[in-house]
């Protein structure tokens, strides 16, 4: 018998949103606008040091702002190039405001699930941005409250965050929630060291070279409901 849960968490990024399309969208968009062709080479230089920065984050290493002082500014400095890499970050941070791009299915599955279950946001992202974001998809209405870290003060998967989330909804715990999310050093490490129930939402089919493992792992939005059914 399937485990009947009261609430979803579900994070947004390569989650709900399809970050990966529009954040190549944006990188090519405040490039061109100088008249530079960003390069494969320059996009996977710039994802390692973004993923670096955010791992450090989650970690505690480093405050947020420094995520956003620092990948543009490495960036033009390791390819040679005459820009400002804070103005490029303030470009690239307007654009991802208008990423509006999905992942397939993902505003029928809330539509669908919310008729069942309590849904939720829970994201490392940024604050204006999400907002701007879950509102001009359609997603917005039906999610009961959105957590962002930069509101809370601290960030997945740290468990201080986690007791925010739970503390503003009393009637749930950790037992009535799944959490999906596409972060294994996030949300599936931040749920299981919580006690919540874990989807890894693998939309890349990514192999997991680490020691989190999630309750369930699935490639595509629509999987869910075999999960929940």
């Amino acid at each position: 018998m399937k485990k009947q849960y009261k609430a979803l968490f579900f994070d947004l990024d390569r989650t709900l949103l399809d970050f990966a399309t529009s954040e190549k969208k944006g990188l090519q968009t405040i490039f061109a606008a100088h008249h530079i062709t960003f390069t494969d080479e320059m996009r996977r230089y710039y994802l390692q040091e973004n993923e670096k920065l955010w791992a450090a984050y989650e970690k505690g290493e480093i405050e947020k702002d420094t995520i956003f002082q620092t990948r543009f500014p490495k960036l033009v400095s390791h390819f040679g190039l005459s820009l400002d890499g804070l103005a490029l970050e303030q470009d690239y941070r307007k654009t991802l405001e208008h990423g509006f791009d999905m992942m397939e299915g993902a505003l029928d599955l809330v539509k669908t699930l919310s008729k069942q279950y309590e849904l939720y946001v829970v994201t490392n992202g940024l604050q204006s941005t999400q907002y701007k974001r879950l509102h001009a998809t359609g997603l917005a209405p039906y999610f009961k409250k959105v957590f962002v870290s930069e509101e809370i003060g601290y960030q997945k998967p740290n468990k201080s965050y986690f007791d925010y989330c739970f503390q503003t909804l009393p009637h749930l715990s950790p037992n009535d929630v799944i959490i999906i999310g596409d972060s294994l050093s996030s949300d599936i490490l931040g749920g299981n060291q919580y006690g919540i129930d874990t989807c890894w939402m693998n939309a890349e089919h990514l192999p997991n070279c680490t020691d989190i493992i999630p309750l369930h792992e699935i490639h595509h939005l629509s999987a869910l409901y075999h999960i929940l059914a």
